[in-house]
């Protein structure tokens, strides 16, 4: 899973309300589907620009992925290779698109996960959303906490 950081909790928080203003969305797009609406919050590239790079490869988000090589060049690699900078992996890249990740899925209730399609765009906003709360506990549990059981006591002086 992703490393747990500010931005990218931010970024997939943003993603998912931008969806909920209603933002364009479209799962056969390369750049209003669900890795490149996060890409273009991310980037600050446009769906046009994100679909043009997709074009001149082969397949969705997914096959992409798979065939990412952060030497070749090609503009899709590239933009993979900036999204990896945010903390992103590329199996983050293959869940989002099918919303597909156990450790995001396991905490949405029963009921609602299996009723959830990867091309849906209320069920991709749910996704986005307990992702985030997913990093965001990973973040808080990594904090370092001080140690109040040996933490001098403190006198006032009256």
């Amino acid at each position: 899973m992703a490393t747990a950081n500010l931005t990218l909790i931010a970024a997939l928080r943003r993603t998912a309300r931008n969806l909920d203003g209603g933002k364009p969305y479209m799962w056969g797009h390369m750049g209003a589907c669900n890795c490149g609406n996060l890409a273009q919050e991310l980037t600050q590239l446009t769906k046009a620009d994100i679909h043009a790079y997709a074009l001149q490869g082969r397949g969705d988000w997914r096959e992409q992925v798979e065939e990412f090589c952060p030497t070749s060049g090609l503009p899709m690699d590239l933009l993979i290779a900036d999204l990896l900078q945010y903390g992103l992996t590329t199996t983050d890249l293959q869940h989002l698109e099918r919303l597909s990740d156990p450790k995001v899925k396991n905490r949405i209730p029963l009921e609602r996960r299996n009723q959830m399609r990867h091309n849906v765009r209320e069920d991709v906003m749910l996704y986005l959303q307990t992702w985030a709360f997913v990093l965001e506990e990973e973040l808080l549990e990594a904090l370092p906490l001080p140690d109040f059981e040996h933490t001098p006591e403190l006198s006032l002086a009256i």
